[in-house]
């Protein structure tokens, strides 16, 4: 759509911006530098004004988190920046870094100069081979500019950066986690409080935020908070960069302003539907937030507005499913997921995805009972807010949506035994051969008698 501002992807299609001198050409670091000409209490300011919320799923004000971390504990203080992206439907952050990523750079610097932090982390996935190899020649590059290191700029400012590779595992995703991660342990959540922006690694103050997030923070440096604020609706402002995948024409990364309709994203940026079928569901910010139907065309995408809807923004990853698509199987699939990525920690998601997986495996392959149906109608409300941290919440999310919205599925699988979709069931699969009959027994001794006889 012609004239949708563009801000973290304005750049996008210009390989030239990939090095450090194509992107101080474009205008990059002008952010950090008029960040050093200002107090870290300036800095912190202008971004709360900005009302600039988390990219990364909870939308909390990226401001205020900053404003958070004390000073003049005796501990060093911390900047980590989350490129764990492990959330299903989520591609954003990952291209953000392969086409820019002095712009995360950035980000990280004049986070780290807000907080007053002398040494931050990027915790990078890591599967992530390729773009953690572009990141790690930013660094370099960053370093060998003066941007990074001990005089920052030619300012008395001092900043390192280390780049961090994960074990790849979506529990890392949270907050807590990728810090037990980053400090060498199984990547584990913790309990909270305290909160990282006072304990957090190695028991120090620490700031966490995602890719997204941070390439926000120089724009809004360099062109002011009410510029940003003069985008997208008050409570919600700025633009989002959704990730879109599934049936639909054109799949990818589209950043548009917070607020736009769902129907604006779908038909006039991905295309539509593949093949022009009928839109079934879709979900707003991956697979832990609730379904959404067709229904739901014209919902702004925004927290407020998805939130009244009956889901949540999230990450942005725009999933979406049409009229051929077995919504039992695609929960199925979401809960097997989430099974198998549970840390464990806990016994409500240790054991409650693996119990939800195994009805639901068994009512996709035709073998459901009744009493399944209000076994699944009645576990979301056991399981919600019972874990430790928001895995379990998570996992719960499509299972509840799927429910609300098609329920009437769940009940075709088990009164016709079988995928009403697929075909697949019971009756479908070729039934075993016979078991050979057991061989003869051996005779036994002659009776005595019969000898005499």
């Amino acid at each position: 759509m012609s004239g949708t501002p563009r801000i973290v992807t304005a750049h996008w299609g210009d390989d030239g911006v990939v090095p450090y001198e194509g992107y101080v050409r474009a205008g990059g670091y002008e952010g950090l530098r008029r960040a050093l000409s200002m107090s870290p209490e300036e800095v912190i300011a202008e971004v709360k004004a900005s009302g600039l919320r988390g990219r990364g799923g909870a939308g909390f004000p990226t401001g205020l988190k900053w404003s958070f971390v004390p000073q003049d504990t005796g501990k060093p203080t911390y900047v980590v920046c989350n490129f764990d992206e492990s959330e299903p439907g989520t591609f954003k952050d990952r291209e953000l870094v392969e086409r820019e990523p002095h712009q995360v750079l950035e980000g990280i610097a004049i986070a780290a100069y807000a907080v007053r932090s002398h040494l931050a982390f990027i915790y990078c996935r890591g599967e992530f081979l390729w773009p953690g190899s572009v990141l790690r020649r930013a660094l370099e590059e960053a370093y060998a500019h003066g941007v990074l290191g001990e005089r920052v700029l030619g300012s008395d400012y001092r900043l390192d950066v280390v780049l961090h590779r994960g074990a790849g595992a979506y529990i890392c995703g949270e907050e807590t986690a990728l810090l037990s991660s980053l400090e060498g342990y199984r990547g584990q959540p913790r309990q909270r409080p305290p909160f990282p922006a006072t304990e957090g690694l190695y028991a120090s103050p620490t700031v966490i935020n995602n890719v997204e997030t941070l390439c926000f923070v120089p724009h809004i440096l360099r062109n002011g908070a009410s510029w940003f604020t003069g985008i997208g609706p008050e409570r919600s402002p700025g633009t989002k960069v959704f990730s879109v995948s599934g049936k639909v024409e054109r799949p990818g990364n589209y950043e548009l302003p917070m607020g736009t309709p769902f129907r604006v994203l779908l038909e006039e940026h991905a295309g539509g539907v593949l093949g022009g079928r009928a839109l079934k569901a879709w979900t707003p910010g991956g697979s832990s937030t609730p379904m959404l139907t067709a229904e739901h065309l014209d919902v702004a995408l925004d927290f407020e507005s998805l939130q009244q809807a009956g889901s949540m923004l999230g990450t942005g990853a725009v999933m979406v499913m049409d009229e051929t698509d077995c919504i039992v199987e695609a929960v199925r699939r979401m809960l097997r997921f989430y099974a198998h990525e549970s840390c464990g920690k806990c016994t409500p998601c240790r054991e409650g995805t693996w119990w939800v997986s195994r009805v639901l495996d068994r009512i996709e392959a035709g073998l459901g009972r009744p009493e399944d149906l209000a076994l699944l109608e009645d576990l979301p409300g056991n399981l919600l807010f019972r874990g430790f941290c928001p895995l379990l919440d998570g996992a719960v999310s499509p299972l509840a949506s799927g429910l609300r919205y098609f329920r009437e599925e769940f009940e075709r699988h088990v009164e016709e035994r079988r995928c009403p979709f697929t075909g697949r069931g019971p009756s479908t699969v070729a039934p075993e051969p016979p078991a050979p009959a057991p061989p003869e027994p051996a005779p036994g001794p002659v009776p005595l008698s019969e000898v005499l006889r």
